[in-house]
């Protein structure tokens, strides 16, 4: 067993108890094990979301899950693809936990999939703005500029796809966001290291989601379907992951003590699918 010492060091390596953390797209299933793997680590933790109705119970969830963290949980209603909404959803949190020092980039997402020549290009556009301008750009912008002008050493943490790496099928809009992401976490991160700000990302594989679940899964027999068993076949393990998984990765990159002299990277978290070959 871990003696007083050991645990200590882990306590320094990756506790954030001086961390206040804002995660976009909070009502999402790997926002609820991001933030209560933030939440038992010592962090206060906003959850901002697009609709009031989704981003309570998504808050008395983590609430429920950690149990003493009530105090340190704060849910706001926030257009992320908005600068002013925004500016006004970081002043609530700052008033609410003290002003924040890790951004967690959640938003985004696709909408269905199809061939090249059927795309409906309101779909297309619509996605690319999701993940590029409400998923990143503006959060970023908006959270660059506030440690700037504080000389606050924040950290963000971005969410890149397999899709950064390699393209997915039918899924046009969501491949280009994601490598956008992946190109955009690299350039932030060149231009903020001056400032001690730090820009990573997190790059998941397969997990099963409220989004995802149809393509995966068929909802009629319960079975896999064929993109889900193509999935499979692709991923050395064998098996989608499971969002718990994710927290040892976002751990790693919050912490300034385990991270500090890592910026510009995206971290797989994804069983292998990367390295797949024949």
């Amino acid at each position: 067993m871990a003696g007083d010492g050991e645990r200590a060091y882990l306590e320094e390596m990756f506790g954030l108890a001086e961390t206040v953390g804002v995660i976009t797209g909070g009502a999402g299933a790997i926002a609820a094990a991001l933030g209560e793997a933030l939440l038992r680590a010592g962090a206060s933790l906003a959850l901002w979301g697009h609709h009031r109705s989704t981003i309570d119970p998504a808050v008395e969830r983590l609430a429920m899950a950690v149990p003493g963290a009530e105090s340190r949980l704060f849910g706001f209603e926030a257009d992320t693809g908005s600068e002013p909404a925004v500016r006004q959803a970081l002043e609530a949190t700052e008033g609410a936990l003290g002003a924040p020092n890790l951004l967690v980039n959640g938003v985004g997402g696709n909408r269905g999939k199809c061939p090249l020549v059927e795309q409906d290009m309101e779909v297309f556009e619509h996605v690319l703005r999701l993940n590029l301008v409400a998923g990143l750009m503006v959060p970023t912008k908006v959270f660059g500029a506030y440690w700037i002008e504080r000389k606050v050493p924040g950290t963000i943490i971005n969410m890149t796809s397999m899709a950064s790496y390699l393209p997915l099928s039918g899924v046009w809009a969501y491949d280009a966001a994601k490598a956008g992401v992946l190109n955009l976490t690299q350039a932030a991160a060149k231009e903020l290291a001056p400032h001690r700000i730090r820009v990573n990302a997190i790059a998941p594989g397969f997990f099963v989601g409220k989004q995802n679940r149809a393509l995966l899964y068929d909802e009629a027999s319960g079975e896999l379907t064929p993109r889900g068993r193509a999935i499979i076949a692709r991923t050395p393990f064998g098996r989608f992951g499971e969002t718990s998984e994710l927290a040892g990765a976002l751990l790693f990159l919050a912490s300034p003590k385990a991270s500090g002299f890592v910026t510009g990277i995206s971290l797989p978290v994804e069983g292998g699918y990367l390295v797949d070959n024949i």
